[in-house]
């Protein structure tokens, strides 16, 4: 920058005789400076502006997960569990439900309630 203004401070006196012909060539050199540019990363800003995005559409689904209810448990019952019901004096036993449980263990389940 420093080099740009001691050049011009040199030639200031060719470009105060022709400031039609000096902003001519500005406009030139910085435009097709831009045009270059813009051409040589056109296929980079495209990439980062869909990457941009695909991080909104995943910020959007993340803060709907958020507001979701959350679900309670499953009201299926569970081997071996004891089921409560409307009172809170009646208990209800569920027997274990496997393929190994015998005649015998059947009974002893049933004497015991």
């Amino acid at each position: 920058m420093h080099d740009l203004i001691a050049f011009l401070e040199a030639n200031s006196a060719l470009v105060l005789a022709n400031p039609t012909v000096f902003a001519t060539f500005a406009v030139l050199f910085g435009g097709g400076g831009f045009v270059v540019g813009r051409y040589l990363l056109t296929e980079r800003i495209a990439n980062l502006e869909s990457r941009i995005a695909r991080r909104d559409e995943e910020i959007t689904n993340l803060k709907g997960e958020q507001k979701a209810p959350k679900r309670e448990l499953p009201m299926v019952p569970i081997a071996g569990a004891a089921a409560t019901g409307e009172s809170s004096d009646s208990v209800l036993q569920i027997p274990p439900m496997n393929k190994l449980t015998s005649v015998a263990a059947e009974r002893r389940f049933n004497e015991r309630q």
